[in-house]
């Protein structure tokens, strides 16, 4: 009896030395993929993507820790608009941040009134970046599904419109579930913006500009993990 009690001690000890081993493994995994950043030996060029979510950013600690630009949540839809834009745009000139601004697709609404909304929000402004549009919502999850047509078709109206305001080509930030449904990389001509966190993405087909490679990256500048962007170089 002394005997089998020994044997079930000895199995729990072991089975909590494992589990404890595993916890410290995770926890590590979890630290390394939350301060990881390409090397900018292979990456030159670095920055982020910054929306409401983040709350107050502050530009000078985001510069210091080796942001060289960044994309600003811009709009969204036909109506949503960032309400940090504008004063993300003001300080992260101040700071010397190179920025740009985001729209996020929905492909639910109508193009020109994306645009419009697009425009009425973005200033023209020859030093900033070429604007970028967020492709991830399909056209399947709208109230009136929208065909694989009148996706390229409305899009490219939309690309169209933005682009005369803005004076320079958009870049396309496909997620691998929009690119997976409309190949969209292969029938619209624009540079790419793909998202895959550590690992080089290759959904697209095709060269990519821009690579969000770490979407969760903890930082000192904003309260929530950042959305780390590299520039293929």
């Amino acid at each position: 009896m002394a005997r089998k009690s020994s044997s079930s001690r000895l199995r729990l000890r072991l089975f909590g030395a494992v589990w404890l081993l595993a916890m410290v493994a995770g926890a590590y995994s979890w630290w390394q993929v939350r301060h990881w950043r390409p090397d900018r030996a292979d990456f030159p060029v670095q920055g982020v993507e910054i929306g409401t979510h983040d709350g107050t950013v502050d530009w000078v600690a985001l510069k210091a820790i080796g942001a060289n630009f960044a994309y600003i949540d811009a709009s969204a839809s036909a109506f949503a608009r960032d309400d940090s834009f504008t004063r993300n745009l003001e300080d992260a000139k101040a700071a010397k941040v190179q920025i740009g601004a985001l729209h996020r697709y929905d492909p639910c609404q109508p193009a020109e009134r994306q645009a419009a909304n697009f425009v009425t929000v973005v200033p023209r402004d020859a030093r900033m970046l070429p604007p970028a549009v967020e492709l991830d919502m399909l056209g399947d999850e709208c109230p009136n599904p929208v065909s694989d047509q009148g996706i390229e078709s409305e899009l490219t109206t939309f690309l169209n419109q933005i682009e005369m305001h803005t004076g320079k080509a958009a870049i396309l930030k496909i997620t691998s579930r929009f690119q997976s449904r409309y190949r969209i990389a292969a029938r619209i001509d624009r540079n790419l913006w793909l998202v895959r966190t550590r690992f080089v993405p290759d959904y697209a087909g095709r060269p990519w500009m821009l690579w969000t490679a770490n979407g969760d990256l903890s930082n000192e500048a904003t309260r929530d993990g950042l959305r780390w962007v590299v520039v293929q170089p």
